[in-house]
């Protein structure tokens, strides 16, 4: 009697005994080549995940986004490889400042910047966007039902921070206290952030961000931002379009 394992040995696999089959019905069938190429629409492929990814993204920035500027773009190259930096580890961006006179299309190359970075497809998309009157009014004693250190601990820990026309805020005391909590937070756990101003961070004549917020701050933007100067003529006037 043959013992279990040398019986286990002889006998064909199933594999064999199928091809053995197939040989006797259809001789004439020969094995072709088998297409094992990863397909990016399969589930389970990274590009596939990708964008699924960059789908929740985009709807998420659709909702934060106000409507003039839902497909805003940028073709600047320094923006883009700040957001691309901001995609691929959001720690390593930095700061963003966009500075120019009015019109130049400071807003709408933040937007597109956030808009590359939710086409990315990052694991991780949360983001504020908002003007620094709004942030400012919702910062006060009574402009948000949650309060004020609950408001800002929001904005210092959000992963991505749109704020735009910093510097068009009546100063104070208490506007100097809390733009500087939050650059410094976010300077500090290198979280990034985009800056839009009418000022340069440093300027001869002292029309610039350090005489609007002071050294301390300047110096930290100044450090962590890649700084772009957008010139040219006031595109709401000679365009007709707000940019």
């Amino acid at each position: 009697m043959t013992d279990p394992q040398t019986f286990a040995q002889n006998r064909p696999s199933a594999l064999a005994r199928l091809m053995a089959g197939i040989a006797e019905h259809a001789p004439d069938t020969t094995a072709g080549p088998v297409d094992d190429t990863p397909n990016p629409d399969d589930p389970g492929h990274p590009e596939y995940h990708r964008r699924q990814r960059a789908e929740f993204a985009l709807g998420r920035l659709t909702n934060a986004t106000p409507y003039r500027y839902r497909n805003a773009t940028t073709t600047h190259p320094t923006i883009q490889a700040w957001a691309d930096r901001a995609a691929e580890d959001i720690r390593s961006a930095g700061f963003l400042v966009l500075n120019g006179t009015i019109g130049t299309g400071k807003t709408h190359h933040a937007y597109g910047a956030l808009r590359r970075i939710a086409e990315a497809g990052p694991r991780r998309f949360e983001l504020i966007a908002t003007t620094a009157p709004d942030m400012y009014g919702r910062l006060r004693p009574g402009g948000s039902d949650r309060g004020t250190e609950y408001e800002l601990d929001r904005l210092c820990r959000v992963p991505l921070l749109l704020l735009d026309d910093l510097g068009t805020e009546k100063l104070s005391e208490w506007t100097e206290e809390a733009t500087y909590r939050l650059i410094n937070e976010r300077y500090n756990e290198c979280l990034p952030m985009i800056i839009t101003t009418n000022y340069l961070v440093r300027a001869a004549e002292g029309t610039d961000l350090v005489t609007r917020l002071g050294e301390r701050l300047a110096s930290r933007i100044a450090q962590a931002a890649d700084i772009v100067t957008l010139n040219g003529p006031d595109r709401r006037r000679h365009l007709g379009v707000v940019a």
